[in-house]
């Protein structure tokens, strides 16, 4: 006996119009619901999301953790701004910093924030960064169906006295790194940090113990980038957060 072809069953019979159709680019006479998915893929649809670019960089020490980002934010082949902070701080011994679309980072880090101070309201004492690590993680996570469009780093002392980052995704994946790197430059400055320090995923983890050391390396870092990624550059913003608190500096790079 002949096998029926496939496409003559009911079951599967308007599935396979509805592909045929869609993938038919001159059609002139078919019913308007079966060209109504493609004509909205033809003609776009509203995107909530932009990125705005630029590279921010975290490494952690034996008892420090540092920050290096770049301060510039674009869309597309426009500067909207040379003076903007990727950097926020949560506690007096935890910063976050972040790439992505800038509204989002705000809206985060604000919301971060608020959580922060209403923990030390009812609990009477500092959230730990490891608190805040499952904080972010469970934030971002619980935005999942749409997210926020940040990548972040979490960075801070820990409660032994050591320095930490925390990477994400913008879903809330995270792991605890000894160095981290997020936002348009991150191909570029991911080899450069896997040579200059110790991996993450070495057995035995070597955490520097020279700050100024450390400094200088975080600033070439972003210098370098800015030498071969247009959306990194104007200043790069230092800040260092260890036991007596979190210092911040800016430095001049590449403006054009």
């Amino acid at each position: 006996m002949d096998l029926e072809n496939y496409t003559n069953v009911n079951i599967f019979k308007k599935v396979y119009e509805k592909r045929e159709v869609s993938s038919i680019h001159n059609v002139v006479e078919q019913p308007h619901h079966l060209l109504k998915d493609n004509t909205q893929h033809a003609k776009g649809g509203f995107n909530p999301y932009v990125n705005n670019q630029g590279t921010t960089v975290a490494i952690a020490g034996k008892d420090f953790v540092l920050v290096a980002a770049d301060t510039r934010i674009s869309q597309g082949f426009n500067i909207l701004s040379r003076d903007y902070s990727r950097t926020t701080k949560l506690t007096d011994q935890c910063v976050i910093t972040s790439g992505g679309m800038v509204a989002d980072i705000e809206t985060l880090h604000k919301l971060l924030i608020a959580k922060v101070k209403t923990y030390q309201r009812q609990f009477k004492k500092t959230p730990t960064v490891e608190s805040l690590a499952q904080l972010l993680g469970n934030t971002l996570y619980g935005r999942r169906f749409m997210p926020y469009y940040a990548f972040n780093l979490l960075c801070g002392i820990d409660q032994n006295g050591q320095g930490s980052v925390y990477g994400y995704d913008a879903i809330g994946s995270w792991d605890k790194l000894t160095y981290g790197v997020q936002g348009s430059g991150s191909e570029l400055g991911a080899p450069i940090l896997d040579n200059q320090f110790v991996g993450h995923n070495y057995l035995v983890k070597t955490l520097p113990d020279d700050v100024s050391v450390v400094e200088d390396t975080g600033k070439d870092i972003i210098n370098s980038i800015a030498e071969r990624d247009i959306y990194t550059g104007d200043q790069v913003e230092i800040v260092i957060v260890d036991k007596n608190g979190i210092r911040v500096k800016r430095e001049p790079i590449r403006r054009d």
